[in-house]
């Protein structure tokens, strides 16, 4: 008898595949966030420096809080205004707060004073009205202008029947006039320096 030979059948060869090994994660070194450093030398602003808010505009009475608001400009100079709604006196003088100062302190001639009062005095409402305003930029003559031209915007806002007296006299229009600015080449700036034949 013939031994039959016993055939193994051989299993396909499976590959073992290398199992990645773990990257050691490098933790970064904790930074300590700044101590917070007293400052003790910190310089004082001034009052023409510091930024304005609101609260700047809030009137020193606390009953009477409404006032109507506006914008006045004049070549470089801005003048906001506020205008509150007082009970008349019986004083030639107005109301007129400009930059925490009178305006009779802060224009020091009567040509400017005039011209800071010229809206309310043309409807002779100069002891009925309280005014706040902020200028900055441009001269003082400049500022005038502005502080007129918010005025005027801003009693046409608290009623609009002071337009027409307003806008007659010149108040209400924003006088755009500026020095025209140099040119290259020339001495100002229209003026050429002279021209000489030979």
């Amino acid at each position: 008898m013939v031994k039959e030979k016993e055939t193994k059948t051989k299993k396909p060869a499976v590959k073992k595949v290398a199992k990645p090994k773990k990257e050691a994660v490098i933790e970064a070194p904790k930074v300590e966030a700044p101590k917070e450093e007293i400052v003790k030398n910190i310089p004082e602003v001034s009052a023409e420096d510091r930024v304005l808010t609101d609260a700047d505009f809030e009137p020193k009475d606390k009953k009477n809080k409404r006032y109507y608001e506006a914008v006045g400009r004049r070549k470089t100079s801005i003048a906001r205004v506020r205008l509150l709604t007082i009970k008349p006196f019986e004083e030639d003088e107005g109301k007129i707060t400009v930059n925490d100062k009178s305006y009779k302190v802060y224009f020091p001639t009567m040509e400017l004073q005039q011209i800071a009062e010229a809206s309310l005095r043309r409807l002779k409402s100069l002891n009925r009205f309280e005014v706040v305003a902020h200028i900055k930029g441009g001269g003082v003559h400049s500022q005038a202008e502005a502080l007129r031209h918010g005025i005027a915007r801003v009693l046409v806002d608290f009623n609009i029947d002071f337009r027409k007296k307003l806008k007659k006299v010149g108040y209400l229009k924003r006088d755009p006039r500026a020095k025209e600015r140099r040119k290259y080449g020339l001495k100002k700036a229209r003026r050429a320096p002279q021209w000489a034949k030979r």
